[in-house]
């Protein structure tokens, strides 16, 4: 089981700020993990396809869409922060 966690802006627009799942055979990475859930609520989660407006966490470290899954993590998205 995943658990994934929206955070910030993203919480906001999804109106939820965390889910669980089991991942499909088919999702080994981030990118396969965005795809599978843009495919479930595609008006919604579209956004997630967008690298400049989404970072993805990993077990609470940074990771890129190529990231290997294994089932049990915990992935955050997240927009980019900028600070001063």
């Amino acid at each position: 089981m995943i658990t994934i966690h929206y955070f910030a802006s993203i919480r906001e627009l999804l109106d939820q700020s965390q889910q669980q799942l089991e991942l499909p055979d088919r999702v080994s990475t981030v990118d396969e993990l965005i795809q599978h859930l843009i495919s479930r609520e595609p008006e919604k989660l579209q956004l997630l396809n967008d690298s400049s407006k989404v970072l993805i966490a990993v077990d609470q470290t940074v990771v890129d869409r190529n990231h290997i899954l294994s089932g049990s993590e915990e992935v955050a998205f997240f927009p980019p922060m900028t600070g001063g």
